[in-house]
């Protein structure tokens, strides 16, 4: 869940891990056209999703990513966006083989980060 502090930003429960510019995915809202878009950051809570047209605050969309963790299928509602930039969303609904898979993927990436921060 996201808590606003005193000076507007963003209590995370986990905090966001930025992604390297190949994590992408698919989502789609209300049976509409699907989109593809790069993943900016994310955690096992949420991610931003990189999109020129975001949905709106409260659209429940539907996920898919294909990493070499495995597919990572579910849901996840819109919960901010900036104009032309992008959406914040939380996940959920998701498969207990969807999670562990999303767990995996987040592990790797931190693996990174603190590889590269070494």
């Amino acid at each position: 869940m996201l808590g606003m502090t005193e000076n507007g930003k963003h209590n995370r429960r986990f905090p966001r891990i930025a992604t390297p510019s190949g994590v992408w995915v698919a989502w789609q809202q209300d049976g509409q056209k699907q989109s593809v878009s790069r993943v900016c950051d994310l955690n096992i809570g949420g991610l931003f999703i990189a999109t020129p047209k975001p949905a709106s605050v409260g659209t429940v969309i539907s996920v898919l990513f294909s990493v070499p963790e495995g597919e990572i299928r579910g849901h996840a509602t819109v919960r901010n966006f900036k104009a032309g930039e992008g959406m914040g969303v939380q996940f959920t609904a998701m498969g207990g083989q969807d999670t562990d898979r999303l767990r995996k993927l987040v592990a790797r990436l931190l693996d990174a980060a603190s590889s590269q921060q070494a």
